[in-house]
């Protein structure tokens, strides 16, 4: 069932209800309706989870069995009443029966610390300090109307992800912490290239609303799906391909829903809409943990108790935060490069050592020699040329003791009207050591690169360059033949480890691009204005690192 423009619409309703009565916030908008939606699902899939019971001649115990203490005496049915069936705390009976000051006293005092309290006997904790944040008598009653015109217990799946990657659109600020959603069709490209299959790990250590998460999850099915179970839908404008993954197992659907995909975020609301976005698509399981994965570490016996795995992932996917700062006395020594304090840099290090290791005996079975988990970070520009000694040091970490295998450089404006920042995307693979590395440029991603970002266009370089990358060794012959007095009109180019180390490990794409006499380069004055920001931004981490030295040396 695809997303109406009926759906579309009542979200949108939902959207200028919250801000025409007073409440702004898209973020905390969008963490309120993954509660509500939470509520509302919870009584179907209660149902559900009874009727396999019965199925299986199995005992089970209904969350609404029994009664509910009351927390404000003003719920009670009766005066003098301190319980209530926990019937009552259905959708269904409450969400038709209440409206405006009772609405928000019963939700409020009843229904939020009712669903905490299941939460927290469930296999995933998403209510952890949940509370109501629409008081508006009015504002919530016409919510709670138009989600029960949404009909989500005839949705199937895929159209309540669908349902709330509309809502998620709608936040169209970053936050304080620097989140702000990644381009859809640019972390399907990132899945595309790196591949995941069933049976493999898939983490993000700074998951946000799991967009890389879910994409993963939609290439496992689609690469598991015979031709009848694949169909084509319409997102943010453009045609995409989905499988619903028949030709999987009842045992692999069982490890792709419980033991495939990680994730972590700082931010509380991120964890509620991470775990809500993925609840929604079917995957209620995945543990994603509030957690800053730069200041704290897990031993073997955490990650036990955790149900973590032991020996790092398989595929890490992830756009870490640009241009944060963390005091130095909370960095955990196995993340540090040198004295910099930057989350860029410190991402990196974290998840080149977050990666499973190469097999003492083979690869990971991909003919690319004794290597071991693959990785696609996004990264600032600045990473990848900056002169600071943290900036080589990672570098130098990164390609001596890695394979690099690729660096796509995004166009600027791809995070428009998030961040103007200038972008690429690293790919490598833990373990062996980088000979070459492929470059591959996109000047369009079929989207208007303007201050939206969001009207869907005919030139788009990415399908070509995925092509390109998985036809890489054909692609590294043809540069070896290439006649280098002619001019190379291909968007992709290799370096090989020896140019590359001469350039104080340089990975920037344009510092390598071929260039026929003739030909004069124009660079875009938006990446150029990006470098100059970085250039800036290495001259402060100077200035930290000697202030550091120079303390040091005087204690």
């Amino acid at each position: 069932m695809p997303l109406t423009p009926e759906i579309r619409q009542k979200i949108d309703q939902i959207r200028d209800y919250l801000y025409g009565g007073g409440y702004p916030d898209p973020m905390n908008n969008a963490e309120q309706l993954a509660f509500l939606f939470y509520f509302y699902l919870s009584e179907g899939q209660d149902k559900e989870a009874q009727a396999r019971a019965r199925i299986a001649k199995q005992k089970y115990t209904s969350i609404f069995d029994g009664d509910w203490e009351l927390k404000n005496p003003l719920n009670a049915p009766k005066k003098g009443a301190k319980t209530i069936p926990k019937e009552r705390l259905r959708w269904s009976t409450w969400a038709n029966a209440l409206s405006g000051e009772n609405l928000v006293r019963f939700v409020r005092d009843e229904v939020f610390p009712f669903y905490r309290e299941v939460a927290e006997k469930g296999a995933v904790n998403f209510m952890d300090g949940a509370r109501l944040g629409i008081d508006d008598p009015t504002v919530l009653t016409q919510v709670v109307n138009l989600i029960n015109e949404l009909h989500l217990d005839q949705c199937d799946a895929d159209t309540k992800g669908d349902m709330f990657e509309h809502v998620l659109r709608q936040i169209s600020q970053a936050g304080e912490l620097g989140q702000f959603r990644t381009p859809r069709h640019i972390i399907r490209a990132i899945v595309e290239i790196l591949n995941p299959q069933i049976g493999e790990t898939v983490y993000d250590p700074a998951a946000g609303t799991a967009g890389f998460l879910v994409a993963a999850y939609d290439h496992i099915r689609l690469g598991n799906s015979s031709p009848a179970a694949i169909e084509e839908v319409e997102l943010d404008g453009k045609t995409i391909r989905r499988g619903h993954g028949d030709q999987l197992s009842a045992a692999k659907w069982d490890i792709l829903a419980n033991r495939t995909f990680y994730g972590n975020d700082v931010d509380p609301k991120m964890v509620h809409l991470a775990t809500m976005n993925l609840t929604l698509r079917g995957l209620p399981n995945v543990h994603i943990r509030r957690r800053n994965v730069l200041t704290t570490t897990l031993d073997t016996q955490q990650k036990a108790e955790l149900g973590l795995p032991q020996e790092g992932y398989h595929v890490i996917l992830a756009n870490p935060p640009f241009s944060g700062r963390i005091d130095k006395d909370r960095i955990v020594d196995d993340v540090k490069v040198g004295a910099t304090t930057a989350t860029e840099i410190l991402f990196l290090k974290y998840m080149m050592d977050s990666l499973k290791s190469p097999s003492p005996l083979r690869g990971e079975g991909r003919g690319e020699g004794a290597t071991g988990g693959r990785c696609g970070v996004i990264v600032p520009e600045g990473v990848l040329f900056g002169s600071t000694g943290a900036h080589k040091e990672l570098r130098r970490q990164l390609l001596e003791n890695n394979t690099v295998e690729a660096v796509l450089s995004l166009p600027g404006g791809v995070f428009q009207p998030y961040s103007g920042v200038k972008t690429s995307v690293l790919i490598f693979r833990k373990g062996g050591t980088t000979e070459q590395v492929m470059f591959l440029h996109a000047d369009n991603d079929g989207y208007k690169l303007d201050a939206r970002h969001d009207t869907p266009i005919e030139e788009d370089d990415l399908p070509g360059l995925v092509a390109a990358y998985k036809d890489k060794a054909a692609n590294l012959e043809k540069w070896r033949k290439r006649n280098e007095n002619q001019e190379w009109t291909e968007k992709w180019w290799f370096a090989d480890i020896d140019e590359i180390r001469a350039n104080d490990y340089n990975l920037s794409a344009s510092r390598y691009r071929p260039l026929a006499q003739t030909q004069v380069e124009h660079r875009d004055p938006r990446e150029l204005l990006d470098e100059l920001a970085a250039i800036e931004s290495e001259i402060m981490e100077e200035i930290e690192e000697l202030r550091s030295a120079i303390c040091d040396i005087g204690s």
